[in-house]
């Protein structure tokens, strides 16, 4: 129960990425949360691909994730890697507590589930501040 008193709001949002336009999260990321290997995670997901399709789980091209961990000092692990990692959108992480049947599991969805909420209602309140001040440099 202490680890997710350090799954905060922020922790997570920091791990989120933008890749083909959908906010996404690394499978590295989503099972150091679940508290699992990356290996053992993915293992997981596959036993039950069915329910991750491509528009909610996807593994990145080459290119993407050399742009990733150059934008990212934290992944720098990833650049000798002889696998690209699979990312998952905000609707697989739902379905992660369905294959994840912990309570601890469940809650952790809940989180990073509202932490994608809280991100999308932020974008959305700057979006209009910044339409705001365009409309008044017209003006």
């Amino acid at each position: 129960m202490d680890e997710l008193v350090l799954i905060d709001d922020e922790n997570i949002q920091n791990k989120i990425f933008t890749i083909r336009g959908l906010s996404v999260m690394l499978d590295r990321d989503l099972a150091e949360f679940y508290g699992a290997e990356t290996k053992v995670f993915n293992q997981a997901v596959k036993r039950n691909v069915n329910r991750f399709p491509n528009d909610f789980r996807f593994q990145l091209l080459s290119t993407e994730k050399e742009e990733l961990v150059t934008k990212c000092d934290r992944l720098n692990i990833l650049k000798h890697s002889t696998s690209n990692p699979y990312v998952f959108t905000e609707q697989s992480v739902s379905m992660l507590s369905a294959i994840l049947k912990s309570n601890i599991a469940i809650d952790i969805s809940l989180k990073i589930i509202r932490s994608f909420v809280n991100m999308r209602k932020t974008i959305s309140q700057n979006l209009y501040i910044f339409q705001r001040i365009k409309i008044n440099e017209y003006i």
